[in-house]
């Protein structure tokens, strides 16, 4: 993919932001690299934020509702964040120019995802936009204006940033096939543990492929499995 360091496909957004802890400038460098990869370099800005003391955690929760406030007074009615471990993988931007094509025939939307974990995809008449169930993960998504209102009106309450996304889950979209992955980089949070595993299992990017193909194909698969039990259960 060629450099560029602005494309102005990305005009649908308002305000374009990149969160990123103090310590971690190696995390910028690279991510610098990425947004000039698919023509951000010179949209994003970047918003460095102290570690929390007692909580990484919070940290990340107020930093990311830090981040809309930050968009709203700027007068932002469409706000696209990220984290600074973002990678991108197979971006096209035909399917973003036709996925926020899509997107501004729904009315009403609350926020759009280019990468993240889901419990279910919806296929639409848009081929490049999917109405989904998320998961997790925070790395690269948009809001309006409207559903960021809401959002920094919620303190911190003990539940993780993506939990309180997970609790709203309401008119929620994905680019579709989502683009944007979070790097093997060394996590912050507390989820140490849970880092490790996913290492194991082949790191996040790969899980991310994989939870999106089974979401999106899970009729298939059942389908599958339950003529190959049949035919099994024949068999013996």
């Amino acid at each position: 993919m060629a450099t560029v360091e602005y494309d102005q496909v990305w005009d649908f957004f308002d305000k374009i932001y990149c969160i990123s802890v103090c310590e971690r400038q190696d995390r910028r460098i690279t991510a610098r690299k990425e947004f000039a990869r698919v023509g951000l370099l010179q949209r994003v800005e970047f918003v460095l934020v102290d570690k929390h003391p007692g909580n990484p955690e919070q940290g990340i929760y107020e930093s990311h509702l830090d981040c809309m406030a930050k968009g709203l007074a700027a007068g932002a009615a469409t706000m696209l964040f990220f984290e600074d471990d973002v990678i991108f993988r197979g971006f096209s931007r035909s399917s973003l120019r036709d996925c926020c094509a899509g997107l501004s025939a729904h009315a009403g939307w609350n926020a759009l995802f280019l990468g993240c974990m889901v419990t279910g995809i919806s296929r639409m008449g848009c081929p490049a936009l999917a109405k989904i169930r998320y998961q997790c993960l925070t790395h690269a998504y948009a809001v309006t204006d409207q559903f960021a209102r809401h959002l920094i009106r919620i303190p911190w309450q003990g539940i993780p940033y993506d939990g309180l996304l997970k609790n709203e889950n309401s008119r929620f979209y994905a680019l579709h096939p989502m683009v944007a992955f979070q790097s093997n980089s060394p996590t912050d949070n507390k989820t140490l543990r849970i880092d490790k595993v996913r290492r194991l299992l082949g790191g996040l990017e790969r899980l991310q492929r994989l939870n999106t193909f089974f979401y999106a194909h899970k009729r298939a698969i059942i389908i599958s499995h339950v003529i190959g039990l049949v035919l099994l259960s024949l068999l013996i």
